[in-house]
């Protein structure tokens, strides 16, 4: 794999597109919810230079993921926060990595558990096209194809940087 992509660039036309997206969509006063902990910082940037009047949720799936009985409780679990009602709202759902789709899943259940949205926006930064489910993001920053074994985690908040890591194989 070549170099990562700087963050930076991705999300300037992330913002570009998702304004654009909710323009033609029609869908007006919308609200953030980013998914610990990578999402959280993108949804803030987004937020912060597209979206300021847009209110930021977040979400920590821990106890919604599939796996939960298997792997157990991680650690540094935080509360989900949402302060504002998801009932008949436009939410924008954000996360760093797309991958497999289960955390999407899982952030779908959760937001589910707290009312009804009117829709839902999928906004990722990089996509790493290992899906298991149909899940796809409506604004993407990168789509990245890697080799067996390899990741590619956000590091930040300050700077906001891709790295790639190693995970052990089967």
């Amino acid at each position: 794999m070549s170099e990562l992509p700087e963050v930076g660039p991705l999300l300037q036309r992330m913002g570009q597109e998702l304004t654009a997206w909710l323009d033609r969509t029609q869908r007006t006063d919308p609200a953030m919810v980013g998914i610990h902990t990578g999402g959280v910082w993108v949804a803030e940037q987004l937020r912060d230079q597209w979206l300021p009047d847009a209110p930021l949720g977040t979400l920590d799936i821990a106890f919604y993921r599939d796996d939960f009985a298997q792997i157990g409780l991680q650690q540094g679990v935080r509360p989900s926060e949402l302060p504002f009602s998801v009932d008949d709202r436009h939410l924008i759902l954000v996360d760093d990595v797309l991958m497999t789709g289960r955390t999407i899943r899982a952030a779908l259940n959760e937001l589910f558990d707290y009312g009804r949205p009117a829709s839902v926006t999928l906004v990722t930064l990089v996509d790493i096209e290992a899906r298991e489910l149909p899940i796809r993001a409506d604004i993407l920053g990168a789509s990245l194809a890697l080799p067996p074994g390899q990741r590619v985690k956000l590091a930040g908040p300050d700077p906001l940087h891709l790295t790639l890591t190693n995970v052990a194989q089967p």
